[in-house]
């Protein structure tokens, strides 16, 4: 049987977080996501919760901060007693060395749950990510590309991807050697073999090929069966659609009922830090369609300089019209910089202080934010304490309901990825697109 407590979970940024929450909210395990670390009160107000998560900001952190944050969520978590603990990564596994490093975070998690190893899913088909023979896939439109080919992650300004095999890619970060379950192994049945030929031999973790729905169920059936000797799993959301569909298979879950569409508001704030095309496809469209557009100056927000962009959207919504704050349109835009990781988190803080105050002053109860490491400090700088699933968007981001001490409780809230989302997203969000 599913225990209570099915899953718990550390996202490494806001947006992975809510895509968490979302899988498994209409596979029907509702859950809730804490933006700190939950005491015994807080956990209180939502004894139906069938899976736990803190979202965090460690994807543009260094080794470092990990090593002197991460030991204490692991434990916490740990506590809790899910049969599985996940430290939740993007499912385009951007990361480095110096930022985000996934090898470091999955050396922590080891020594926390005392594990030998841990299982690592990153496919995901519907979110049009594979992994074939250990190398990671992503398709925009009709064209799928390699990691280290794809025309955004290849080129992202903090952790661009020049590998796309994972068990190279996670080298460069762990000295922990990774194994690999592929397809062919997955398809002969000879999946268990495969991980007890990587326990004995040592590796401190084994990816998973996942292609289609026949790897996935098969995926979900190797971690479930074997998380009693490996409970600590570095994962993007893959994991969650591998297990919702290996339990699904085997009747210990039923198909859940739809999820509600999303009602309609009058307007709706964005605020954008990403530099995707995507996104910056979204913004182009937002603008030529009746959103006010306001450009911002990184250098000036990260010095906290934020009056006239907040009087600006002040002005836009006093008119009745939905407004989006960015600080870039796509990968080519010059504002781009080359940022050490102060002013990393110095603008996503002041981007959260800047929307703050823009939905107090504006009463808005709906708005958007795009981008990963934005959406993080964002979060935080917004005073919510927790969030929990409304209704779906688009994949990965659905729409939230943000429980917060403060004026913002009720706020209803999209965490954006950079990379998902067509171009009418934003009125979608609204509840008037489609």
């Amino acid at each position: 049987m599913i225990p209570k407590l099915a899953l718990s979970y550390y996202g490494d940024d806001f947006t992975g977080s809510t895509d968490v929450m979302e899988v498994l909210a209409w596979a029907g395990l509702p859950g809730v996501l804490f933006l700190e670390t939950p005491s015994e009160a807080m956990l209180a107000r939502f004894p139906e919760a069938r899976s736990i998560g803190i979202a965090g900001e460690s994807r543009g952190r260094s080794p470092e901060w990990m090593s002197e944050h991460l030991p204490a969520v692991f434990d916490r978590l740990k506590g809790l007693g899910a049969p599985v603990c996940q430290y939740k990564v993007c499912s385009t596994f951007d990361s480095s060395p110096e930022a985000g490093s996934i090898g470091r975070a999955l050396e922590i998690g080891l020594e926390a749950f005392d594990s030998p190893w841990a299982p690592i899913v990153v496919g995901a088909p519907k979110l049009r990510r594979y992994q074939a023979f250990g190398n990671l896939f992503a398709r925009i439109d009709t064209e799928t590309y390699r990691l280290d080919r794809h025309p955004t992650m290849s080129r992202h300004p903090v952790t661009p991807m020049g590998e796309s095999d994972l068990r190279r890619h996670l080298s460069a970060q762990t000295e922990r050697s990774i194994g690999l379950v592929d397809l062919l192994a997955l398809e002969a049945g000879d999946g268990q073999a495969r991980l007890d030929a990587a326990a004995a031999g040592g590796d401190g973790a084994v990816l998973f090929d996942v292609l289609d729905e026949t790897s996935l169920i098969e995926v979900g059936r190797l971690v479930w069966e074997n998380r009693e000797r490996a409970p600590f799993t570095v994962s993007s959301s893959g994991l969650e659609y591998a297990l919702t569909a290996y339990w699904r298979s085997v009747g210990l879950l039923e198909e859940a009922p739809s999820p509600p569409p999303v009602n309609e508001a009058d307007r709706v704030a964005v605020l954008s830090g990403s530099c995707s095309p995507e996104t910056a496809a979204s913004i182009r469209w937002a603008v030529a369609n009746g959103y006010g557009g306001v450009r911002l100056d990184p250098k000036e927000i990260a010095a906290g300089r934020i009056e006239e962009p907040v009087n600006e959207a002040i002005r836009i919504a006093s008119q009745g019209d939905s407004f989006v704050l960015y600080t870039a349109l796509g990968p080519d835009d010059p504002a781009l910089m080359s940022v050490d990781e102060e002013f990393r988190q110095g603008l996503s803080s002041n981007l959260g202080r800047l929307l703050g105050e823009v939905l107090e002053q504006t009463e808005i109860r709906r708005s958007v934010v795009c981008g990963g490491d934005t959406s993080s400090g964002v979060g935080q700088r917004l005073g919510i304490s927790a969030l929990t699933a409304l209704c779906p968007m688009a994949p990965g981001s659905p729409m939230c309901l943000a429980w917060s001490d403060g004026t913002l409780d009720g706020l209803e809230i999209v965490f954006k990825g950079g990379q998902v989302g067509g171009p009418g997203f934003f009125e979608m969000a609204r509840g008037t697109g489609s």
